[in-house]
C-alpha cells in the first residue's frame, strides 16, 4: 500500500457509538456593547494569529440586557453579529437568549433568528429544567429560522436541572451542557453555604462537587461537551488557569466559560495539552497510520485503537488550543475545505 492511500486518524478512530462535536475549549460572554465589539476584535486578532476560532463569542441577551430594554438589546445584539460576521465569516458568534418562562424569550428569537440565526454557530439557553423547555425552544428557532436547525446549548442552574442532565445529554440538538455554580448554590436556599461558590469551594463542596461530575458524565455518555462555570476572580490569571485545569483534568470538563478577555488566554492555556504528551501522542499516531491502524509497539509499550483514539483526541485538543504541533504530524489531520470551515 502506497504512503498516498494512508488512512487518516478521523477515516478509523472514530467512537462506534457517539461522534462528539469538536467546539473551541472557551466560550467567551459578553453583553456591553463596549466589551462585545472588544472580544470581537479580539477573536478577529486570534483568527490571524491562529487560523481558526479558539473561542466563542457569545453575545448575552439575558445578563446582559438591561430591564426593560430588552428588544432594544436584542437588536443591538444582531447589528453587531451581523457586523463581525461581514467583517470575518470565520468568526464564531453565538446568543444567549432569556429562559424559556421569560417574558423576553419569544421576543429574542423572533428578533435574532430570522435575521442572524444562519451564521450563529449556535443558540444559548439558561436556567433549563425540562425537556419542554427544550423542545419549545427548538420547535421556536426553527419555526423563525428554517434554512437552518441552530443547535442548541443549556445551561443548568438548579438541582433539577442537574436530575435530568442525561435527558439533554441525550437530545440531537443539544451540543453542549454549561453548569452555573452561583444559581445552583443559591437555589438550596442557604442550605449550601457561600463558601461553595469561591475559587476552592467549588471544587471541594460535596453537592457541587456531585452536580458537576454528573454533567460531565452525562455529556460524555452521548458525545456531548461539558462546559464548566466562570470563574469571577477576573485578574488572577494564574488562579483562572489553575481552576481551568482542575476542570479539565479531575472533572472532565472540555470547555470553560469566560466573562473577561484576560481569561481567555490562561483558560486555554489551562486545557492546552504540555509539550510532551502532543509530541508522544504524534509519534504514536504516526507509527500507527504506518502500520495500517493495526497494533504497535512504542517504547516497550503495546498499543492499539483504544490508545489511538487518546492520542488522536491529545493532537485535536492540541490543534484546537493554539498549540505548536510536530510538523510531520500536520498530515494526520484533513485538509481544511475551500471556504476555510
Amino acid at each position: 500500500m502506497s504512503d498516498t492511500a494512508l488512512l487518516l486518524p478521523s477515516d478509523v478512530l472514530h467512537d462506534e457509538t457517539h461522534r462528539a462535536v469538536s467546539l473551541p475549549v472557551c466560550d467567551h460572554y459578553c453583553g456591553v456593547e463596549k466589551r462585545i465589539r472588544k472580544a470581537l476584535a479580539l477573536q478577529r486578532e486570534m483568527l490571524d494569529e491562529y487560523g481558526e476560532a479558539l473561542f466563542d463569542v457569545t453575545l448575552d441577551c439575558e445578563d446582559g440586557a438591561p430591564a426593560g430594554a430588552e428588544a432594544a438589546h436584542a437588536a443591538m445584539v444582531v447589528e453587531l453579529a451581523q457586523e463581525a460576521l461581514q467583517t470575518d465569516a470565520r468568526a464564531r458568534i453565538a446568543v444567549r437568549i432569556h429562559p424559556a418562562d421569560h417574558p423576553a424569550h419569544a421576543s429574542d428569537i423572533a428578533t435574532i433568528a430570522p435575521r442572524v440565526g444562519a451564521s450563529l454557530c449556535h443558540v444559548m439557553l439558561p436556567k433549563v429544567e425540562t425537556l419542554e423547555e427544550v423542545e419549545r425552544t427548538l420547535a421556536a428557532l426553527d419555526a423563525a429560522c428554517p434554512e437552518r436547525p441552530l443547535p442548541l446549548h443549556v445551561l443548568l442552574e438548579s438541582p433539577l436541572g442537574i436530575a435530568h442532565a442525561l435527558q439533554f445529554a441525550a437530545h440531537p440538538r443539544v451540543q453542549s451542557i454549561s453548569f452555573g455554580l452561583m444559581d445552583f448554590v443559591s437555589a438550596h436556599q442557604g442550605a449550601i453555604d457561600a463558601s461553595a461558590m469561591t475559587m476552592e469551594g467549588q471544587f471541594s463542596h460535596p453537592q457541587v462537587v456531585r452536580a458537576k461530575l454528573t454533567l460531565a458524565a452525562a455529556c460524555h455518555a452521548y458525545g456531548k461537551t461539558p462546559s464548566h462555570c466562570v470563574v469571577t476572580e477576573f485578574r488572577n490569571s494564574a488562579a483562572i488557569q489553575a481552576a481551568a485545569r482542575r476542570a479539565a483534568r479531575e472533572f472532565a470538563y472540555t470547555r470553560m466559560w469566560s466573562i473577561h478577555p484576560d481569561q481567555i488566554r490562561p483558560i486555554l492555556a489551562a486545557f492546552r495539552p504540555e509539550a510532551d504528551e502532543i509530541a508522544t501522542a504524534a509519534e504514536i499516531l504516526l507509527a500507527a497510520q504506518q502500520a495500517h491502524w493495526a497494533p504497535i509497539r512504542h517504547r516497550d509499550t503495546l498499543h492499539d485503537r483504544a490508545s489511538y483514539r487518546y492520542y488522536w483526541h491529545v493532537l485535536q485538543r492540541a490543534r484546537h488550543t493554539g498549540a505548536t504541533i510536530p510538523a510531520p504530524a500536520h498530515t494526520l489531520f484533513a485538509p481544511a475545505p475551500a471556504d476555510g470551515r
